[in-house]
């Protein structure tokens, strides 16, 4: 692929689908990626070496046949020293909901933000997954999107492939306890500018706070209150890796009105202020 048209793919010029191999892309674009948020859907799969990147709060690293799926809109970062070999793909919704329907991605909840982003499949379905990335990348190298029906229907093979060998990160958990939790991820995603307590939540879910606490805890080992703070940091971080906003603008931004709380809180997880924070990105 010609290097003008991959530098046009990682500046977002082409915001409907794209694949590269991993080791391309590593050629024009700099590390580490600070937190960051697209508009559309990633997919990392690794063929050689290992790759970590942290979606969201967690860290996951994966190895040859496995992958990583990161959400539109959800924060992820990686670090400068993965050596690896491999394919990133991206998609927004819309290149697909326009041929199959809307409700088609809300059955992969590798693509919502409150599932699980790592896949690890059996031999035989890695071998699938790379024979279809192979095939998307060989049309999409040779002629763009000018074939995007092709595309759309590989890719959607893709996902169903992925599907199969999908396993839920709290499979073990009661549907209901997981579902609760999946559904308090969720609303963090779109309300934490404006919601901030554990009351809150458990009210638009029509439950105790009591009830919210222990089952989120049992589920993910955290409590709510730290994944609302986890998730103002998350948030933080973007702003402040990819605008110029002042930390007070910033503050706000995420709904904390006193800037000096905003700070003690950043500090509190990260060890550092918002203003080293930022220093460190623009040096690195």
């Amino acid at each position: 692929m010609p290097s003008d048209e991959l530098n046009a793919i990682l500046k977002g010029d082409i915001r409907k689908f794209f694949i590269v191999r991993v080791e391309e892309m590593y050629r024009h674009v700099h590390r580490p990626v600070p937190a960051s948020r697209s508009t559309i859907h990633s997919c990392l799969y690794i063929t050689e070496g290992e790759a970590s990147m942290k979606i969201g709060s967690e860290l996951f690293t994966i190895h040859p046949n496995e992958l990583l799926f990161v959400p539109a809109g959800q924060v992820f970062s990686f670090q400068e020293n993965d050596v690896n070999k491999g394919y990133i793909c991206g998609f927004h919704t819309d290149f697909l909901v326009g041929i199959f329907g809307n409700g088609l991605l809300k059955e992969f909840d590798f693509l919502r933000v409150w599932g699980n982003p790592m896949i690890q499949p059996d031999l035989d379905s890695a071998r699938f997954i790379q024979q279809i990335l192979d095939r998307l990348l060989f049309d999409y190298s040779r002629s763009g999107l000018q074939n995007s029906e092709l595309l759309q229907s590989y890719l959607l093979a893709l996902l169903c492939e992925v599907n199969r060998v999908y396993r839920p990160a709290s499979s073990d958990n009661p549907g209901s306890s997981v579902a609760i939790t999946n559904r308090f991820r969720e609303l963090l995603f779109t309300m934490i500018s404006t919601h901030h307590r554990v009351s809150e939540y458990a009210l638009l879910l029509n439950i105790s706070p009591n009830h919210l606490n222990k089952t989120v805890k049992a589920i993910t080992g955290k409590s709510p209150t730290k994944w609302i703070d986890e998730t103002i940091l998350l948030e933080s971080k973007v702003l402040l890796s990819q605008t110029t906003l002042s930390i007070s603008e910033i503050a706000s931004e995420v709904g904390l009105d006193d800037s000096s709380y905003f700070t003690r809180l950043f500090k509190k997880y990260e060890k550092q202020t918002p203003s080293e924070f930022r220093r460190m990105i623009e040096k690195s």
